[in-house]
């Protein structure tokens, strides 16, 4: 067994036939299915994505202690490294725990593309494909053929410029949510390239890839900014001003 047979029976498979299963459940809708699916994956994710959301509300809290450090050892930048690393492990913070949730969801995201791909055969051969990996439920028997249109999008076709704004646009929003502010000005730029960079890179993405895919992108970006803003109480840093924009003048 080689390791894309075994990618197909511990992911792959299971999503499609979830997938498909789910569709039929919900009326035969595929767009509702991959809904569905995206609130499954973060309910399972949720120990880890509330952990980082734990981590993001120290972070916050410990901004002034993080920003004074910036600002006793902004030259010295190894120096500032290990005070700050020694601040975090004092809070019992962990900087890159953000990353858990993300890598977790990773080959959801190979998978459901797969899925969506291998869901919506168009093809006798892509057909027989497809009759390899279903399992014997009956849910999944019976959503075959899918309906693969969802609000007007052709789920299995390249998403449009809507979808893309909309999964930019909100992963820009729970991006600025979590990204705190620097009194360094060269980390300040570097976190304005990231908070930009990010959020594009998807946004064309969605472009490339089935139109499921972006769905799935920006539901899972809608639920992230809906637990941070209950988890961590309020919208964190998006509406925060830059340090680096002058404090507004009082006229008399």
């Amino acid at each position: 067994m080689g390791p894309g047979d075994i990618w197909n029976l511990i992911i792959g498979n299971p999503v499609l036939n979830v997938l498909i299963a789910l569709s039929h459940i919900l009326g035969g809708s595929f767009g509702l299915a991959i809904i569905a699916l995206t609130i499954i994956v973060r309910l399972i994710s949720w120990p880890l994505t509330k952990r980082q959301l734990s981590s993001t509300k120290a972070l916050q809290d410990m901004q002034p202690k993080i920003q004074e450090l910036q600002k006793k050892y902004g030259k010295n930048q190894q120096k500032l490294q290990q005070e700050m690393m020694k601040l975090y492990k004092e809070a019992g913070v962990n900087p890159l725990g953000c990353l858990w949730p993300m890598l977790v969801q990773f080959p959801i995201w190979i998978a459901l593309y797969q899925a969506i791909m291998r869901a919506l055969a168009t093809t006798p051969e892509n057909l027989l494909d497809l009759a390899g990996r279903l399992y014997s439920w009956g849910t999944v028997n019976q959503a075959i053929p899918l309906n693969s249109y969802f609000l007007g999008l052709d789920l299995g076709g390249q998403g449009n410029i809507v979808l893309a704004i909309l999964v930019g646009g909100t992963m820009w929003v729970q991006q600025k949510m979590t990204q705190a502010p620097s009194v360094d000005p060269r980390q300040a730029s570097t976190s304005r390239i990231m908070l930009l960079m990010m959020p594009i890179m998807f946004g064309l993405l969605s472009l490339s890839f089935p139109a499921g895919l972006g769905l799935y992108w920006a539901v899972s970006s809608v639920i992230g900014i809906i637990a941070q803003y209950f988890v961590t109480g309020g919208w964190g840093y998006l509406k925060l001003r830059s340090p680096s924009e002058p404090m507004p003048v009082k006229r008399k």
